[in-house]
C-alpha cells in the first residue's frame, strides 16, 4: 500500500491544475521524431449517418468530412458495446466487457470502476515514455484508484460520467426537459422525471473539482482549449504523446450554444453536430500546426444514437432494419441491433494513411489498443487475451479484409435472449426501428 499512498500524494500535490504545465511536460525526451503521437477522439451517442462523408443527407460535419477526404474512412467499423462504460473500457483495454469486467454503465453512486488488474492503453504508453492526457467524459469509475490519474493518464480534465447523470446550471435540450440544479434551500426536483439526480455534475482538472455544477454551454470550448494546450506543451517537451478525448457530444442534454433560427427537432441536433465538428476541427488544426506528419488521429464513436430521444438523436443512415420491423427493436444504443454498434470512424495521418480512401474492412474499437501499442513500439501486457488485433496494414493501405467475425456488443450469443431490445412502442411514430444485432464478416 506504500506505493499507492505515494502515488496519491504525488498526484494530489503535483497535478494541481495550475501546476500542470510545469509538472507534466518538464522532461527532456529523446524520442522526438522516433515514435508517433496519438490523438483518439471518441464521440458520444453519434450515429453512423451523422457523418456527412457517410450519408449525403448530413451537411453538418464539414471538418470531419474534410478529414475523411484527407485520410481513411471506415464504413464497417463497430463499437465493442452499445452503451457507454463497456465501450470505453474496451477501447482502453482491447478486451470485451466479459473479459475486462465492465458489462454495464457505472452510476453516480458506483464505488468501483474498471477493475484495477486491467492495464489501460495509457499505462502501456506511459511506460514506453509517452506523455498521456485524457480530456472529457471518463465513465470508468470516479473514486480513489479508479480516477484517470491513477489509470495511466498524466493529465485529466473532464467530467466523471455522462452529463445527464447530475444536474447542471445549463440543462440543455432533452426529452423530457431537465430543470437546472436546485438553488439554495429550494425544493428538490421530482426524481420520477427523466433527470438523473440532484447531485451537481463536477468538472475535474486532475484530482481537483474546478467547477460544480458544470456549465454545459462552455464545456466544448473548455475541452478545445485544454486539448490544444496539451498538444502544444507535449510537442514542445520533445516527448511523444497520447491524447484521449471523450466528447460530450452527441449525448443529451444537447448543450447547443448557437441556436438555429427555429430551435426545434432535427435542427437542434444539427446545431449540436456543427458544434462537435468545430471542436474536432480545432484539435485537428492544432495537430497540423504542431505535429503534422508524426501524429495519428483516430475519430470514432462509443455507440449508436439514443433513439428514445427521437428528434434529439442521431441518424443510423441506411441501417434502419425496415425488413425486420415486425421483430421489434430500435437500431440504436442499448441494443445489439446494428445501429447500436456500427459507428463512423476516420483515420488521419499525413504521409502514412492514404488520402481519400474508403475502407470496407470489418474493424472494431477493440483494434485501437493493439494497433496503437504496435505503432508506439511498445509491448502488449502479458498473460491476457485480447479481442482486438493490430490493423496497421489496413490503415496503411496494404490490406483490406479486417476481421472475419465481429460481435455487435459485449453480449455473447448464449446471452442474446436476456438482452433488452427496445420495441417500436418505445419511440413515437417515425422513429427508426431495428436491424440484425450481430455482424458476420461482410457488409450488408
Amino acid at each position: 500500500m506504500g506505493w499507492l499512498f505515494l502515488k496519491v500524494l504525488l498526484v494530489g500535490v503535483s497535478f494541481s491544475g495550475f501546476l500542470y504545465p510545469l509538472v507534466d511536460f518538464c522532461f527532456n525526451g529523446k524520442t522526438r521524431g522516433q515514435k508517433p503521437n496519438f490523438v483518439i477522439i471518441l464521440a458520444d451517442d453519434i450515429g453512423w449517418g451523422d457523418l456527412g462523408a457517410n450519408w449525403a443527407e448530413t451537411k453538418d460535419t464539414t471538418n470531419l468530412d474534410k478529414m475523411a477526404s484527407e485520410g481513411m474512412r471506415f464504413v464497417d467499423f463497430h463499437a465493442a458495446a452499445s452503451t457507454c462504460s463497456p465501450s470505453r473500457a474496451s477501447l482502453l483495454t482491447g478486451r470485451l466487457g466479459l473479459r475486462n469486467g465492465v458489462t454495464h454503465n457505472f452510476a453516480v453512486t458506483s464505488v468501483g470502476g474498471l477493475p484495477l488488474n486491467e492495464t489501460t492503453l495509457a499505462e502501456v504508453l506511459q511506460q514506453a515514455g509517452y506523455v498521456t492526457g485524457m480530456i472529457g467524459k471518463w465513465h470508468l469509475g470516479h473514486h480513489g484508484s479508479y480516477h484517470p490519474n491513477f489509470r495511466g493518464f498524466d493529465y485529466y480534465f473532464g467530467i466523471p460520467y455522462s452529463h445527464d447523470m447530475g444536474c447542471t446550471d445549463t440543462p440543455g435540450y432533452n426529452h423530457p426537459p431537465c430543470p437546472a440544479c436546485p438553488q439554495g434551500d429550494g425544493p428538490s426536483r421530482n426524481l420520477q422525471r427523466d433527470c438523473y439526480t440532484d447531485v451537481a455534475l463536477p468538472l475535474y482538472e486532475n484530482l481537483n473539482i474546478v467547477e460544480q455544477p458544470v456549465n454545459l454551454s462552455s464545456l466544448a470550448q473548455k475541452y478545445a482549449e485544454k486539448a490544444t494546450q496539451f498538444i502544444q506543451q507535449a510537442s514542445t517537451s520533445g516527448r511523444p504523446f497520447l491524447l484521449y478525448v471523450g466528447l460530450a457530444h452527441m449525448h443529451v442534454p444537447l448543450p447547443v450554444t448557437q441556436l438555429p433560427a427555429a430551435p426545434q427537432g432535427g435542427r437542434l441536433y444539427g446545431a449540436g453536430l456543427r458544434e462537435m465538428d468545430g471542436l474536432v476541427g480545432q484539435i485537428k488544426d492544432k495537430v497540423d500546426r504542431t505535429a503534422k506528419g508524426n501524429t495519428f488521429l483516430w475519430f470514432t464513436g462509443d455507440n449508436g444514437p439514443w433513439a428514445q430521444k427521437c428528434e434529439l438523436a442521431g441518424s443510423v443512415g441506411p441501417f434502419t432494419g425496415l425488413w425486420q420491423t415486425r421483430q421489434g427493436g430500435c437500431p440504436a444504443k442499448q441494443t445489439t441491433w446494428e445501429g447500436g454498434h456500427r459507428v463512423p470512424a476516420l483515420a488521419y495521418w499525413p504521409g502514412r494513411v492514404p488520402v481519400n480512401v474508403t475502407s470496407t474492412a470489418l474493424l472494431s474499437v477493440l483494434d485501437i489498443f493493439p494497433t496503437v501499442v504496435a505503432l508506439a513500439q511498445a509491448s502488449l501486457p502479458q498473460g491476457r487475451r485480447f479481442d482486438g488485433v493490430d490493423v496497421s496494414e489496413v490503415l496503411f493501405g496494404q490490406s483490406q479484409p479486417g476481421h472475419r467475425v465481429s460481435w455487435g456488443g459485449a453480449v455473447p450469443p448464449q446471452q442474446w435472449g436476456s438482452w433488452r431490445v427496445w420495441s417500436p412502442a418505445d419511440c413515437p411514430p417515425g422513429a427508426l426501428q431495428g436491424l440484425l444485432h450481430y455482424r458476420w464478416g461482410q457488409s450488408m
